[in-house]
């Protein structure tokens, strides 16, 4: 087995461990023990370099295991995503591997977008005023109606 296979298997057993609430129990378990410790030891400075020196190297390891992790489903994320592009008729597919895009290239995009996203509103609120007129006008056509039908009813009845 290859490190990067070993430290993966290893990555993804220890983020599920650090993500589970009996470490979460267990964790609040010794920091009361070392609570109960602070008053028979006299809270001296080796009582408190032991929770700090603790904390800091269980942190510093644990960053580097969920970062992995996290690079892992990212990329796993990503490959997803990509495959519904290239599936899509009609989808852009400069779009998949967008994350290996320069900065000044996500903009451009960014911008093209927002742009996009202005002219469906535009496009959308013109509808929504075509639709509003074409309804004003059919309760008119209504009205009309309503009073051709009465007095067409008062020319039967008289």
């Amino acid at each position: 087995m290859s490190l990067n296979e070993g430290f993966r298997k290893m990555s993804v057993k220890a983020s599920t461990a650090l993500g589970s609430p009996w470490l979460f129990v267990a964790n609040v378990l010794l920091l009361l023990v070392w609570l109960g410790a602070g008053p028979l030891t006299g809270f001296s400075d080796t009582w408190q370099l032991v929770v700090n020196t603790a904390t800091t190297v269980f942190t510093y390891l644990a960053v580097f295991l969920i970062q992995n992790t996290q690079n892992r489903d990212a990329k796993a994320m990503h490959l997803k995503l990509d495959e519904l592009i290239s599936s899509i008729s009609g989808a852009r597919n400069r779009l998949v591997d967008l994350e290996d895009l320069s900065d000044e290239e996500i903009e451009k995009l960014k911008l093209q977008f927002k742009r996009l996203r202005r002219k469906a509103s535009t496009d959308r609120n013109e509808s929504l005023r075509a639709v509003a007129d074409e309804l004003e006008h059919m309760d008119d056509d209504d009205d009309d109606n309503d009073e051709e039908t009465v007095v067409t009813r008062k020319r039967k009845t008289s």
